[in-house]
């Protein structure tokens, strides 16, 4: 049997189309396919990186409500759920600011991690949802 790993992440959304263009801008993603699910009025947006192939499944609902809104990392860690989604990127501090000129609201700007030789950095992108940012040597 093959190992399992990570195929994907979804994120339930407010606007599904202002979600898919800022994550596209904001990481390098790109439409990879959008379907419906007629039974239960979902609509889906699949985004994925074309250098390193992870995906990011975006999700709307009508009547879906706002869920967890932590202002920080520590405040996400109270709740029993995902708190935060997390990307490596490389020069921290330009990736930083382009989230943030991209309407992300500055959470933690970058600082070292509590992991020996990492830096990271915190923002909220523009539905409130908390997005590390995660630099390695």
């Amino acid at each position: 049997m093959a190992e399992p790993r990570l195929d994907h992440v979804g994120l339930s959304v407010h606007d599904l189309g202002a979600a898919a263009q800022w994550y596209c801008a904001a990481f390098g993603y790109e439409r990879e396919l959008t379907l419906r699910v007629d039974a239960i009025d979902l609509d889906i947006v699949m985004l994925i990186h074309a250098s390193h192939g992870d995906r990011l499944e975006l999700l709307h609902r009508p009547g879906s409500a706002a869920g967890l809104r932590a202002a920080n990392p520590a405040e996400a860690a109270l709740s029993e759920a995902f708190g935060h989604i997390a990307f490596d990127v490389r020069g921290l501090d330009v990736a930083f600011e382009r989230a943030v000129s991209l309407g992300a609201r500055p959470v933690m700007t970058p600082q070292p991690s509590p992991e020996k030789g990492v830096r990271m950095a915190y923002v909220a992108d523009p539905e409130g949802n908390l997005v590390e940012l995660v630099e390695r040597p």
